[in-house]
């Protein structure tokens, strides 16, 4: 059963629009963009005085930078993995150094009498 609402299933704006309600469109310039992978980008950009496009560009499909330069793509970056505290300790401090630190701090709590 009908709802009664005359503009069901429309929206706000809704209906054909041309040139004469969005104004006219700007000249267009596509640039070529290519990936490690070989996939092409061709995004296109406002064609204005002084326009200089981005050197790189981010891959849809695969998301790694892209650059006008076919032959020479950028290369992927580079990946960290992830370190623990420990490890970014261990970068540190030699295991001579972490001795030293634990024996002090045993000394204390022994000195206070908390350990034996």
């Amino acid at each position: 059963m009908a709802s009664g609402n005359a503009i069901r299933g429309s929206r706000v704006g809704a209906g054909p629009m041309g040139e004469a309600e969005r104004g006219e469109a700007a000249p267009r310039v596509h640039i070529s963009y290519w990936c490690t992978n070989g996939h092409e980008t061709r995004p296109s950009f406002a064609q204005e005085p002084g326009m200089v496009a981005p050197e790189h560009w981010d891959c849809p499909r695969c998301g790694l930078p892209a650059g006008q330069d076919r032959e020479n793509p950028p290369a992927p970056p580079k990946v960290e993995p992830y370190k623990t505290h420990l490890a970014y300790v261990k970068e540190r401090r030699s295991d001579a150094d972490g001795q030293a630190i634990l024996n002090e701090a045993l000394g204390a709590l022994r000195q206070r009498g908390l350990i034996q």
